[in-house]
């Protein structure tokens, strides 16, 4: 898919700068041209003569010289994507403010391709507001992100911060070009569980594995489209070319989906849980011989499907997942007029649904309800994204 491909590899300063090299190999080995742009920080992590020895180009690091020789508008205009990676958190400051103070800056801001980012950074830097608010714009810019990851960090540190493998950034590049009926269409996916937090080592949950959610999610990219994909905690792997966004409690999965917005489409799929426990303690609670087990006073979640469908910034088309155990087609019914959605998907769980490979669901719309064969999760998932294309069309 990259045969052809011309990718302009911007190495910013991070620890991580040395699967830069890794990744070059990747794309050079599936016929991609990568010419790297070397920055002052990445260039203590990383030698320009091993960047041009494995790309196989001249590697640019100086603005002025590259005046001389390339000039940024070239360099620019001549990539068919730019990629950051890493991108520290210096870097996409810089980006978010649209600074043009070194030649990665001004090719950044000169070029019409799209802009994939892989941050790479401390957890505490990535998690600083700073960092969230920059990410945010960038995002609302069109810039393309993939990860941080959650992992084992350069300082014995670990948390979220990482910088994705260069398999997976391999598949996020390839996604940039991916044609299909979604291409230039945004879609927002919730899926998996939200765990809310009763102490520290306790939560309320549910038996959501995230399967058919990330199922949707892989379908829709493969059909053009950039998805994001807002999931609670999971253990199935993130799909190919898809941006995630991890959460662990309904708050934060409101929150993320909002950031993601505007969306031409969104489908909720995610089994949000309905009530948190209104007073969440920072400390264990323990069990006291011969005492009675704690009440538990609970509050109500936001509802995201709701929201989403009376949002401001409203996508276009918005879909919501029914899981039932008891009157399914009734129950749809009337989460479809109280949400305000346009489609719902409904599906009896009363069985092997959660956590299972299959899935039986009803499409229940303001035209009717059809009902679709029991089928592998892939399946639902690739019939979805065909009438999502369609009803997009």
């Amino acid at each position: 898919m990259l045969h052809g491909r011309k990718i302009v590899l911007i190495v910013s300063g991070s620890v991580a700068a040395f699967k830069a090299l890794m990744l070059v190999r990747l794309l050079r080995a599936e016929g991609a041209t990568v010419r790297a742009v070397l920055t002052a920080g990445g260039a203590r992590f990383v030698t320009k003569e091993s960047l041009a020895a494995i790309t196989g180009e001249a590697v640019q690091d100086d603005l002025w010289v590259a005046e001389a020789e390339v000039g940024h508008i070239r360099l620019a205009r001549w990539a068919d994507a730019v990629v950051v990676s890493p991108a520290s958190a210096s870097r996409l400051s810089q980006m978010a403010q649209g600074l043009a103070e070194d030649l990665a800056g001004c090719v950044l801001l000169a070029t019409r391709a799209p802009v994939l980012a892989a941050p790479a950074m401390n957890p505490a830097m990535w998690a600083h507001a700073a960092t969230q608010a920059n990410v945010a714009l960038l995002r609302q810019r069109g810039v393309r992100f993939i990860g941080p990851e959650d992992g084992a960090m350069a300082e014995s540190e670990s948390g979220v911060g990482r910088l994705s493998e260069p398999e997976a950034m391999g598949d996020a590049i390839r996604a940039l070009f991916a044609e299909g009926p979604l291409k230039g269409k945004h879609v927002l996916v919730t899926a998996g569980p939200t765990h809310e937090p009763i102490d520290p080592v306790r939560y309320i949950a549910n038996r959501s594995s995230g399967r058919q959610g990330h199922a949707i999610a892989a379908a829709l990219a493969a059909l053009g489209a950039r998805v994001t994909l807002v999931t609670g905690p999971v253990t199935v792997p993130a799909p190919a070319g898809v941006e995630v966004r991890r959460i662990e409690t309904a708050r934060d999965m409101l929150a993320a989906c909002e950031a993601a917005l505007p969306a031409d489409a969104a489908i909720c799929n995610a089994a949000v849980a309905d009530w948190r426990v209104a007073h969440e303690t920072d400390q264990k609670m323990k069990k006291q011989p011969g005492a009675d087990a704690p009440t538990l006073t609970m509050a109500l979640n936001p509802d995201i499907l709701a929201t989403l469908s009376k949002h401001a910034s409203r996508p276009r088309l918005v879909v919501g997942f029914a899981a039932e155990t008891e009157h399914l087609v009734e129950h749809a019914r009337d989460k479809l007029a109280r949400k305000g959605c346009d489609w719902i998907v409904a599906n009896d769980v009363s069985g092997d649904v959660m956590g299972g490979a299959e899935n039986t669901v009803l499409l229940v719309t303001a035209g009717g309800v059809e009902e679709w064969p029991r089928m592998p999760k892939e399946e639902v998932a690739a019939r979805l994204a065909a009438r999502v294309a369609e009803a997009l069309a």
